[in-house]
Formats: structure tokens, sequence, C-alpha cells
């Protein structure tokens, strides 16, 4: 099969189509012919050698797929076979197939294309899983979320409509705060002209914000810890500014802050199907109706995979890039393995 698998850590550039061998479903798991793959933070993080993949992941990078099931491994009902679904993966999504647990699918309903259903797994497993879960998130909480045009950012804007939440995000541009606005946000804070730390708690009539959700690290800590409400929950999800931070133990003391946060990617295979069979039942009708989308900034064809690549390290997105199979003539394994 096709597949992007460079050899050694670079710039895009290392990101050219080579020929794998086809991967097989083991036990629990199905063989998906790759309709597209969503590009995320960390599979650049991999690809500049600075994230590794766990133990028995593919080297082939790419966390969220959508596509046909074509095969299937031990454990696994026939009926699954030559179902559409998206599904979150250790890696492995750029190619034309990828291995996926079984029970870490979700069925891509009519009205949702592949190009949409690939750019929700990542995000979607990411923030329910901390916002929600971590931060124990309910109606009427407010979420200050960092990189609101990103996809994390425009996922916890669509799950805070849904879900009844107030959501302040910051970005990099005018532009791209009126455009998380419109999205639904309900305050954007260009963190280049504006101190997000007073502007939280003008909003907020002094008050703070209920939940964190940060992408940042390092010197972002302790300024939004001064965001948070009492009782407030801080989850950190990445660390692009480092991983070291300043914390002033007094201050989570005197008012009751919690410091959680995870990671998604190592995290074994029964609690990902937890997730997934929570978010088939709470959050998938949303998708099912159309109330839920994923927000698209580009697609690009797998051979292109470089130039996607640049363009999420520009930072000029908004929403989610996504690759797609469009280039290549899929052939290979058909049928219940």
């Amino acid at each position: 099969m096709t597949a992007i698998d460079p050899e050694a850590a670079g710039g895009p550039e290392v990101l050219v189509p080579v020929q794998r061998p086809t991967p097989s479903a083991g036990e629990g798991e199905v063989l998906i012919r790759v309709a597209a793959a969503g590009v995320n933070r960390p599979d650049v993080m991999q690809r500049q050698g600075l994230y590794p993949p766990p133990p028995g992941a593919p080297s082939i990078p790419g966390l969220e797929i959508a596509g046909e099931i074509v095969a299937i491994g031990e454990g696994v009902g026939p009926e699954m076979l030559g179902q559409p679904v998206c599904a979150l993966i250790g890696g492995g999504g750029y190619a034309e197939y990828a291995v996926a647990v079984a029970d870490h699918c979700l069925t891509v309903p009519h009205g949702l294309s592949m190009v949409q259903a690939a750019a929700i797994p990542e995000t979607l497993f990411t923030v329910w899983t901390n916002v929600f879960e971590r931060a124990y998130a309910s109606e009427g909480d407010s979420v200050l979320v960092h990189g609101g045009t990103s996809g994390i950012g425009t996922m916890t804007i669509a799950l805070g409509r849904i879900f009844g939440m107030t959501v302040i995000v910051t970005a990099g541009s005018d532009e791209k705060c009126a455009a998380a606005e419109k999205l639904g946000a309900a305050k954007a804070i260009n963190y280049k002209t504006a101190d997000f730390v007073e502007a939280v708690k003008d909003f907020t009539d002094g008050r703070g914000v209920d939940i964190v959700l940060d992408m940042v690290g390092g010197d972002y800590v302790p300024r939004n810890l001064k965001c948070l409400a009492e009782d407030g929950r801080h989850v950190s999800i990445a660390v692009q500014r480092g991983a070291n931070a300043e914390i002033p133990i007094w201050e989570i003391m005197r008012r009751r802050l919690t410091l959680t946060g995870s990671t998604l990617r190592g995290r074994d295979r029964a609690f990902k199907a937890m997730v997934a069979d929570e978010l088939s039942s709470v959050v998938w009708p949303h998708v099912e109706e159309g109330r839920l989308r994923p927000v698209i900034d580009r697609s690009f064809p797998l051979s292109q995979a470089a130039e996607a690549h640049r363009r999420m390290e520009a930072g000029d997105h908004l929403g989610k890039i996504v690759l797609t199979m469009d280039d290549l003539v899929a052939g290979g394994p058909q049928g219940q393995s």
C-alpha cells in the first residue's frame, strides 16, 4: 500500500509517499480502507522526532481516520464488514489501509462526509475525556481554551454550545477571534493585543472561569490559574511552551483549585473503548442529527502531506486539516480475514 512513513525525523519535506506492507487485523481489530485521515499536532511532533510512537504502534503517523471496514480480525462480528466508520487509532492513518480496534470505531452516519468524519475522533475523544471527565464539566460552566480556532478549540466551542456551557477562547488575530465568535464562542481574546487574564476577569465580572483547557503549558500555567474561579479546574493536554511551570501552591490551597491533565495516545484499549461507548450514546446522536460538525480548514491529497504539515505549522488554519486518498487507486484485501 501507499503510505507516508519517513525513515528519519525532519521537516515537512520528509513526508513523501512510499510503499509499505498492508497491515492485517488482529484479534478484536478491523482493517479499514482509509478515505481520509485527520492531521494533528502530535503528527507534526512525531515527524520532528519529538513524539515517538508508543510501543506496538505503527511508525506511520496519523491518529484518526475514516473509511470502510474491509477485513475483520478474530472476535469481531461479521456485521462490521463494509461499514463506514471513523476511528481513533494509535498510528498508521497516513496510508491507504489502517488497523483500528473495533471498539474504538464510530459509525459514519448519512450526511457526514468522510473528510468530516476523519476530523472528529482525536479532538472529540480529547475534549470529552479532559473537559467532561477530568474537569467534570456540566451545564452552566464556563471554559477558557487557548487556540480557539484549532481543532481542539473549535470542538470545545461546538460541545459547549450543545451542552450549555460558556466558552471563552484566545486566538492570535482579530480575524481568528471573529471566526471563533461566529462559531459560538461567547468571547474571543486576541492574546497578541490583550492580556487574556484581565480580559477573562472583565468578561466574568471578576469571578473567573470554572475550567481552563490548556495546550500551552510553561509560563501560561500560572496565568491560567489566575483566570480560574474558586474550585476551578485546570486541565493540561499539551506543553507547547514547555513542560515546567511555577505553581503558586498557596493560591491552589486557598481557592481549592484542581490541576490535572492527560495524554490520550498511550491509554489502553479498554479506556478508549469506554470513551467510545460514552461518545456513542451521549454525543453521537448530535452528530447523526446534524447538530455537531467539525470545522474543516482544508483537505490535501496524501501525496501533499508535506503541504498539510506546512499549513499546520504556519498556524493560519481555522479548524481541522485533513488528508484524503483521492489521488490513490485503492486496491487490496477484501472480505473477512
